[in-house]
Parts: structure tokens; sequence; C-alpha cells
């Protein structure tokens, strides 16, 4: 990309970010799709998110699906981004888009197969204009195939992919996957674009990046896949584990105050009654085959051992004794911690008029740069339109009123 100087900020040219120089032209919409483009701007990308008054971004707005009524923020998916509009509707905004297009190294959308074609902005129409261009569509069911005509959410690519059949416990329903499906598609259209990116530097060639969703949940699914080949029943396993006893979640002496347990080796199983107090008491649970054999008694015998015990005073010792166990955590203990804190993994971020709030920030660091992670808030509506309208397509005053006033920048 051309460099010039962006609004989130000048680089310094011995800590660029990895991917410092990387432009995006941002056509994705609701979670999916903005969350790869927000970890890609979390690494340096500059991400132009394209978008209009009359058709915001979902998250932008109030919104029942999303369990708010408040105006939603949308800093999880849309940090660090530059905004501009267009109303893709007329020719004039679909030609602009292409002239950002043109300057940028990737292009990503998350519309159903077919709308980027209606639009006159299809792999090929973009090819014309950037011959080595990145298209990434993330979609529920992908560009091709009987499926590909579906819409879909979150809930529905976990349910497609089997992910939400194989979460729950055995006697109760398939667990809807929420945010967490979303934000595994975008992670997995990330790395997708990464890796196109480098074989487009080592080839020259454009690439068109075609993910499915609900293609990502079935790969998490692998064990349970196999087992289904063979004509085994998967089953669901809830917080049980095939080969640890105890594996799971326990309620202690505080309401609402559960700790999490995996013991895999007769050792840590040692270490975990003598921290107890329970020496001796349950000789028949010694190996861990016995404790699989018998893994609702152990379970039971954990439940009645925790019940009196402070969460994190017993967590903190039965770490010191080698056990893997801590506390589930909840929002607010994850926002006050200081650990997170200290690694900039949760990181205060402010804008005028806006009273600053925590975010989650990238969750890898790199030894040679200091310049990922979010650096700003998501922007207004438009609010980079001098930086990519006027300095990056050269368009003045005049020519920018007169499409604001034909609807073209909307």
């Amino acid at each position: 990309m051309t460099q010039s100087e962006s609004p989130i900020g000048k680089q310094t040219p011995a800590l660029r970010a990895p991917l410092a120089g990387v432009r995006i032209a941002d056509f994705t919409i609701h979670a999916a799709g903005p969350f790869c483009t927000h970890l890609l701007s979390q690494l340096g990308a500059e991400c132009i998110k394209i978008e209009s008054r009359t058709r915001p971004d979902a998250f932008r707005k109030p919104h029942a699906v999303y369990g708010r009524m408040s105006a939603a923020t949308f800093d999880q998916v849309s940090a660090n981004k530059l905004s501009v509009r267009l109303n893709l509707k007329q020719p004039e905004a679909v030609a602009l888009a292409k002239r950002i297009v043109a300057l940028s190294d990737v292009a990503a959308e998350s519309f159903r197969p077919g709308v980027m074609t209606r639009l006159g902005l299809s792999f090929d129409d973009l090819c014309k204009i950037k011959a080595d261009l990145v298209l990434l569509s993330l979609s529920s069911c992908g560009q091709s195939g009987p499926d590909s005509h579906f819409a879909g959410y979150a809930p529905l690519f976990g349910a497609w992919g089997g992910l939400g059949w194989m979460s729950g416990y055995s006697d109760g329903p398939p667990v809807e996957m929420r945010h967490v499906m979303d934000h595994a598609a975008g992670a997995h259209a990330a790395l997708a674009t990464v890796a196109a990116l480098h074989q487009r530097r080592r080839t020259g060639h454009a690439q068109h990046v075609d993910l499915a969703a609900r293609e990502v949940a079935s790969a998490m699914i692998g064990d349970a896949l196999v087992l289904a080949s063979l004509g085994i029943e998967p089953q669901r396993p809830g917080n049980a584990d095939l080969a640890m006893s105890p594996h799971g979640v326990y309620p202690t002496a505080q309401p609402d105050r559960w700790l999490t347990l995996a013991v895999r080796t007769d050792a840590q199983w040692q270490a975990l009654v003598g921290v107890l107090g329970k020496e001796g008491a349950d000789a028949r649970y010694a190996s861990a085959g016995a404790r699989l054999a018998h893994r609702a008694e152990v379970d039971q015998l954990i439940t009645q051992w925790l019940a009196s015990c402070d969460a994190e005073s017993v967590a903190e010792r039965l770490q010191q004794a080698g056990v893997p166990a801590h506390v589930s955590w909840t929002m607010q203990d994850i926002a006050s911690d200081t650990h997170l804190q200290a690694r900039g993994a949760v990181t205060p971020v402010e804008a005028p008029g806006i009273p600053a709030r925590l975010a989650v920030g990238a969750p890898a660091r790199f030894s040679r740069t200091d310049q990922i992670g979010i650096r700003r808030l998501t922007p207004a509506l438009g609010q980079d339109e001098d930086y990519v309208f006027g300095e990056l397509l050269g368009l003045d005053s005049a020519q920018r009123a007169d499409l604001e006033a034909r609807e073209v920048i909307l």
C-alpha cells in the first residue's frame, strides 16, 4: 500500500507492527467477518470499513438480537478501523469502492453469496482493478455447494457444523453457540487471509479465500466425526473428559463461585485429597482407571468436599500443590485482573466524549514490536472520510459535497 499517514497514527519504523503496510477494504458486517478484520487491524493492517447511514453495521445500533436496547458498542469487532460512507446501491459509490480496493491489498466481505456479484464487486470485477488482490469471502456455507444460498448467524453455524450437538450434557439438549462461533470463524478467516497474502508475495497472484463458518464448527469435532463414521454414536460429554476424573466445574461455599478442576495423574489426585484433608479416605479411587470407572461417584465426592471451601483460597492451595485448578472467573474478575492488565490483554480505550472503558486486546506478543493491539475506539460513521476520500482518493471538498447531495456518500 502507498503509505499516507493514517488517522490511527504514524508507525515507528524500528517497531512496525507485523502487518504494517497492509490495507484492507472492509465490506464485512455483523460479527464473524468484522472480527477477522479486527484481528488483522490489531496486527497493524489499515482497515477501511465501508457502510452507509441507511445500512450501518448492525453492531452500531440497538438490536434485540444482541441483547442490548441501548446503543451497542462493537469495540470488540471494529476498534482501530477507519470508517467511510458509501451507498453501494449507486454506481458511483461502487466506483469509489473499487478505487479504495485498488489501493488495498485485501478486500473482505461477509454477505450471502451472490451479493458482491450483484453489486458489481465480484472477485473477477475486483481483479480487473487490482490484479493481485486477496478477496476474503466469509459466509454461512461457502460460495459453492447445494447449501451456499443459506443465510445464517452464529447459533446456526454451530448447529450446522455439529459443534452444538456435541456441546452440553448427555441428558440435555444441544447447546447453542453464539459469539464464540462468530469469533472462531473470524479467527480462521484471519489466518487464511495472512496465508493468502504470504502466497501472493511469493507468486504475485490474486487469491479468493472462501471460508464457510459451518465448516469451522465441523473442524472442531474431528474425534466425534471419526466415531460416527465407524458407526459409534458420540455422546455429549458435558464437563467430563475421556481421560480425566475428576474433571469439571464444582460449586464451593460461596454462591455462584465455582472451582474448575482437571486431574490427570494419580499424583495430582493424591495432592488434591491432601490439600482437602481427605488422605486415605477414598483409597478405592486412588488409580486413574478406578476414578474413570466411577466418574459420577467421584464428582459427587468432590462436590461434597468443596461445599465448605473458599473458592479462591482452595484454588491457590491446589495450584501450589501441582493440581490444575482455578476459580471460574466472572467478567468483573477479568476486568480487574492485574496479570491481564500487565500484559495488555485488557486495555483501556477512550475517545472524545466517551468515558474510558476496557477492551480485549491482541492475545499475541511480538519481541520486536510494540505496535499491536487496540489504538483507538470504533470510529463514528464516516469519521475518516477526510483521509480516505480526501488524501487517498484525491476528492476535493466540492466533489465530496456533490456526492453527498446526490446520496452517493450517504
